[in-house]
């Protein structure tokens, strides 16, 4: 069994430094539950899940039974400005009891141990959340009605933002934030958070999966920190972090459970490891090689390409050494409903983006790499 932490002070609660997201499940539902039990087998003791992770709920409800769900904190989440159930979902608290009530019934189970406001990202999403009658009223009453142990929040807002607001925030008692080797911008928000007693969760520890696949690009780094591998690297450099309470490892098969198990139970990087790794990224970044910001001036293309994310992606092929990602970044272009337009391929080389970059990208030639390298 994993040996647990304090989980803030607010909660009262302890946690393992890893644990289990739902978002990535297989498709079939017996290699889900065999996977999330598996899991829960080796320690993962907090799960996370949500309304809006296909059928994630019911997988893990199904995986909870016999004597399973005693064994773990379980959370999930909803936020009507992320998806909408019904067309008339609104941050009412009426909707929002009924969006928990609905999550039980997925989940199979009588009380969560944690609800968690979805991805506060800007301030009129916290207004929402905040007023009377709205979303944290409504968690709130089924916290009174016996439905809701605790209460937390997801964000991807600006960090100095979310940093200003967090002391107003004394409902919070858990928080999860993206943090990782090539996303560091969160640290301030971690120590916060471990300031105010809040719980903290780190979701994308691996970047989003990339860091799952091995790189030349970052080989001589692993080597010098006797890491194992990219992903072995990622998970130590979060878990470095003495503000960072848990990794959430988005789970698809076994072998995810045993090397993130693997990579926690290696040594920590010292401080001076974690700034060798962090000066390493900061020589990759996007301004020091003279590449793309994503700032959007170059848009909107007439044939309808998403510049900025094909540039993403020969980003992660040329400078992160990320072949595969790359390519599924690139082919994921138009094909997923949160990566609008289309791909290289699209591309008619006519110029209009050239003059508009404020980098002085030659975007066409560009967009010919892309087609040939990632498809």
């Amino acid at each position: 069994m994993l040996s647990r932490i304090p989980f803030g002070n607010r909660s009262g609660l302890r946690v393992p430094r890893t644990s289990f997201g739902g978002m990535r499940l297989p498709g079939d539902i017996d290699q889900a539950v065999a996977v999330i039990r598996h899991a829960i087998d080796a320690g993962m003791a907090y799960i996370d899940t949500s309304r809006g992770y296909g059928d994630s709920e019911i997988k893990i409800g199904k995986a909870l039974r016999d004597g399973y769900r005693e064994r773990v904190m379980l959370s999930t989440k909803w936020a009507p400005w992320i998806t909408h159930i019904e067309p008339t979902d609104d941050a009412s608290a009426d909707c929002v009891l009924r969006r928990i009530e609905e999550s039980m019934r997925r989940l199979d189970v009588p009380v969560l141990d944690f609800y968690q406001v979805w991805n506060l990202h800007n301030a009129a999403d916290y207004e929402l959340t905040r007023r009377p009658g709205g979303f944290l009223d409504g968690v709130r009453r089924a916290r009174d009605l016996g439905l809701v142990r605790h209460i937390g929040m997801t964000s991807h807002w600006d960090p100095a933002e979310l940093v200003d607001r967090l002391g107003e925030m004394d409902w919070c008692e858990v928080l999860l934030v993206s943090y990782n080797v090539l996303n560091r911008g969160y640290a301030k928000v971690l120590a916060k958070a471990r300031e105010l007693g809040i719980g903290t969760l780190v979701m994308n520890p691996v970047a989003g999966g990339r860091f799952a696949e091995n790189s030349p690009v970052f080989k001589p780094l692993i080597e010098r920190l006797g890491a194992v591998s990219c992903a072995d690297l990622a998970v130590r450099y979060v878990l470095s972090n003495p503000d960072v309470d848990t990794i959430i490892t988005g789970v698809n098969k076994a072998a995810d459970v045993d090397d993130t198990l693997a990579s926690a139970a290696r040594p920590r990087f010292t401080p001076e490891g974690c700034a060798e790794v962090a000066a390493f990224v900061d020589g990759l970044s996007r301004q020091k090689v003279g590449f793309c910001t994503a700032c959007g001036y170059c848009l909107p293309c007439p044939q309808e390409v998403n510049i900025p994310q094909v540039m993403e992606a020969v980003y992660n092929e040329r400078f992160l050494g990320f072949h595969e990602n790359a390519v599924a970044h690139h082919r994921q272009i138009g094909s997923v409903p949160w990566i609008k337009g289309k791909n290289a391929t699209a591309c008619t080389a006519c110029g209009t983006c050239v003059p508009k970059c404020t980098q002085k990208l030659p975007i066409p030639d560009e967009m010919a790499f892309a087609r040939e390298h990632l498809g």
